[in-house]
């Protein structure tokens, strides 16, 4: 399924930063556009965007694997 089906919806991301550090993010998804995921990090409670070509999995909090 795409990303785009689970705007308003928390998932699991593993993504690489800029620098190339891999993490894992629980997020809430806002928007998409242009490429980035725009969505609020529960880790951090804020805002953030991540440019979906360094997502490298996903999958919605509480389900299977999806990405």
């Amino acid at each position: 399924m795409l990303l785009e089906h689970y705007i308003g919806r928390a998932i699991e991301i593993i993504y690489e930063d800029r620098h190339g550090d891999i993490t894992k993010r629980r997020i809430i998804i806002h928007k998409i556009s242009d490429g980035t995921v725009h969505a609020t990090c529960l880790r951090s409670s804020g805002w953030r965007p991540f440019k979906m070509e360094r997502i490298l999995s996903w999958q919605p909090i509480g389900e299977g694997r999806t990405a």
